[in-house]
């Protein structure tokens, strides 16, 4: 599964959305107020983007309407099945007032991708595209201000009523939105890692490379663990010969050396991020030697304990980068950097982060703008 050189075609299962707004919006006063400190997942837009899908009519009845509760028979197959895809992606407010989008293009291919291995209907790539424009379009005022965005969370649910295992025959496609505040108050700081020996992510053949709720599910009990130990997170060894690092709780996971070379972990069993595949975009083109190969805990082990290993660092869309300062195990702990956040890291991150809310050129064409 690719993420990088993706476009579609305008006619592309093309839809026109039923704008349906709110008649009861959250007031100003309080739509501020719940802005000043938002922070991750807990507050939500008013208004929500929903398509159907039906053997017999294929995508339809595109709408824009109400954030509200869906009405689930106690037999729709989500629920029993776990039929279910999602994707993260941002919003971000420039500073002429308009607001960008990050590569929702290859947003759109992973979530067709997803799909596909979860015997899902495929979901146009501008009707996903589509659907968060005009989603943002609507709920611009919660859009925060500073190093805040909107965070979108489209999703597709399992919804035809059986008791049975098959691929269900209607499916209801969705995106929310949800107004974040800056990840890391004061700035990135390095996070603790707990390596899991007990528990796997992912197999060969299984589906870990797709964004389905049931490999974040299987991931709660080793963070449950790691948080026991103290650690802010965890990192997942491979189900095989449980040596090979494959990636955290909900992020991937890189390694920078001594030679100024970087290396994460192969595609296959792990997500392919998109935020992974932006940096090693922007570290090739800046001439930084990237290796995609397997790499052992006693590796790292060894490695930050000789200096060879400078630094290591986990990327995904919440956090964009952050900084590995201490790894915790049953066999015992060791230090990066000496706990520090290290400058590739860092440098890395104030790249992205400049690209994505304008503040610099934009040379891979990655944004989007909604207006």
């Amino acid at each position: 599964m690719g993420i990088s050189g993706v476009s579609f075609e305008k006619s592309e299962g093309a839809v026109v959305f039923d704008m349906q707004p709110s008649a009861n919006p959250t007031p100003a006063a309080e739509r501020t107020a719940k802005l000043a400190d938002p922070g991750f997942g807990r507050v939500f837009t008013d208004h929500m983007a929903i398509v159907r899908y039906s053997q017999d009519k294929g995508w339809h009845s595109a709408r824009i309407e109400s954030r509200a509760n869906f009405a689930l028979d106690p037999a729709t197959a989500v629920l029993h099945y776990a039929q279910e895809i999602f994707e993260g992606l941002k919003a971000y407010k420039r500073d002429d007032g308009g607001v960008n989008l990050f590569r929702p293009d290859a947003n759109a291919r992973r979530f067709r991708d997803s799909a596909d291995r979860m015997a899902m209907a495929p979901l146009p790539g501008q009707v996903f595209i589509e659907a968060v424009e005009q989603l943002v379009r609507i709920d611009r005022d919660w859009m925060p201000g500073g190093e805040g965005s909107l965070y979108l969370r489209p999703f597709m649910i399992a919804n035809e009523v059986f008791l049975g295992v098959k691929p269900s025959a209607e499916y209801i496609f969705a995106v929310i939105a949800s107004p974040v505040g800056s990840y890391f108050k004061g700035g990135p700081a390095p996070v603790s890692i707990w390596v899991s020996e007990n528990y796997t992510r992912a197999a060969i053949g299984g589906t870990g490379a797709v964004k389905c709720g049931g490999n974040y599910a299987a991931s709660l009990r080793a963070q449950a663990e790691a948080i026991q130990h103290g650690c802010d997170q965890v990192v997942f060894l491979d189900a095989v010969e449980r040596r090979y690092i494959e990636e955290l709780g909900g992020m991937n996971v890189f390694f920078v050396f001594e030679d100024g070379s970087l290396l994460t972990p192969p595609l296959g069993t792990i997500l392919p991020g998109i935020t992974r595949d932006s940096i090693i975009t922007l570290a090739k083109a800046a001439g930084t030697r990237v290796r995609e190969e397997a790499y052992t805990i006693d590796q790292w082990r060894a490695d930050a304990a000789s200096g060879k290993l400078k630094e290591a660092f986990a990327c995904g869309t919440a956090a964009v980068i952050s900084p590995i300062g201490k790894v915790r195990s049953a066999s015992g702990d060791f230090t990066i950097n000496g706990g520090n956040a290290g400058p590739v890291a860092m440098g890395l991150r104030k790249q992205l982060v400049d690209i994505q809310y304008g503040r610099a050129a934009d040379p891979h064409n990655w944004i989007r703008k909604v207006f």
